[in-house]
């Protein structure tokens, strides 16, 4: 039957796919990750704890595994600081070095290997550096940028000819989930934000800059699509966009996500959450103590996402941003065609971390 080898398992779209995966697939699950993934699990897995910047020691915990028959890879380094990092030359090599110290040791053992998943994102449009076509489609010439993501497919397409595996690209845009001490999730930023404005009766405004139409890729949904990648013909040897399958705009957002937390949505309050939030971490432990939450400090709840927050609400920006929108039409036409209502992919992951007793519950005196 096999065995599915997902890695980066304790990350926001890596502990998704754990979750889908042990849920929906009957193959065997080995999960790779330094921490323990914290999910719902739906049966057993074995899970290895490796850093995977160290060649060595990732092929030592790997080499022995045996009939693996698909590798989703959702392990990712970014530097401290995030945007900065993405332009420079050593986290594009520590990223492709990642994903060969998992792949070499994970080949040589497995000349069965079926299938590779691996994600990418919207900086293969260049959103980072310039405005992009609207819709950015798969079909469009790569962009000329250096960026790790053409170091991980050029080395994967390289090894999938030579061995005859299949693999699959997604890119998601702005990847939604519970994990926290992430590099990119919002959603740990808006939940400490939206504590520390209650614990100081401060109003619950969105933080960010003029408006801009955005997608979101609830991790349930590249999940799903990781999944039916694994085994799907009409996956083989392809890139697709994935997104929960909407437009949407953070001020039209910020009504549903107040109610999620149990506050009124407010009037526009520009904050630099990325400074803003620490200056504000004693207001966040007195949070955790008000409501008996699990003892994270703010640094291990946001990781770097609140550097990450700045350029996702538009911080400080003054002229409309162009908007980001990237087409699902071939992803659906292949056969996968999951979508999800923007409002309900915040809902959903803000309750899950108060179900955690990571965020305070939406209505105080009451369990979440």
């Amino acid at each position: 039957m096999g065995t599915v080898l997902i890695v980066g398992a304790s990350g926001v779209v890596g502990s998704a796919a754990l979750e889908r995966f042990l849920r929906d697939d009957d193959r065997d699950v080995i999960a790779v990750s330094r921490r323990q993934p914290e999910i719902d699990a739906a049966r057993p897995y074995r899970h290895v704890s490796v850093d995977l910047r160290k060649a060595e020691a990732a092929r030592e915990a790997l080499a022995g595994l045996r009939d693996v028959q698909a590798v989703v890879y959702a392990a990712l380094y970014e530097k401290p600081g995030v945007m900065p990092g993405w332009t420079e030359r050593d986290q594009m090599e520590t990223n492709l070095a990642m994903l060969r110290n998992v792949l070499e040791p994970v080949m040589a053992a497995n000349p069965g290997l079926e299938h590779v998943s691996l994600l990418q994102g919207t900086k293969a449009y260049g959103v980072h550096l310039h405005p992009i076509p609207v819709p950015a489609r798969e079909r469009f010439p790569r962009d000329p940028h250096d960026n790790f993501y053409w170091l991980q497919e050029d080395y994967l397409v390289d090894e999938a000819a030579e061995r005859g595996f299949a693999w699959t690209i997604f890119r998601p845009q702005l990847i939604v989930g519970s994990t926290t001490g992430a590099p990119m999730n919002m959603i740990p930023v808006i939940g400490a934000y939206g504590a520390i404005c209650r614990e100081e009766g401060l109003p619950f405004g969105f933080p960010g800059g003029v408006r801009g139409v955005f997608q979101t890729s609830d991790a349930r949904v590249v999940a799903g699509a990781l999944l039916w990648a694994s085994t799907a013909p009409a996956a083989r040897d392809e890139h697709f966009n994935v997104t929960n399958g909407e437009v949407c705009e953070w001020r039209e957002l910020w009504p549903s996500i107040a109610d999620a937390l149990g506050l009124e949505p407010a009037e526009d309050a520009q904050r630099q959450l990325s400074t803003w939030l620490p200056e504000h971490a004693d207001t966040w432990e007195r949070a955790v103590e008000h409501h008996d939450l699990r003892r994270l400090s703010l640094a291990e709840l946001l990781g770097d996402s609140h550097h990450y927050s700045d350029f996702i609400f538009a911080y400080g920006v003054e002229e409309g941003p162009p908007a980001v929108v990237v087409s699902d039409v071939k992803l659906h036409a292949a056969g996968f065609c999951e979508v999800m209502d923007t409002e309900e992919t915040f809902r959903y992951w803000l309750t899950k971390l108060m179900e955690r007793r990571i965020l305070p519950p939406a209505r105080v005196g009451s369990a979440a």
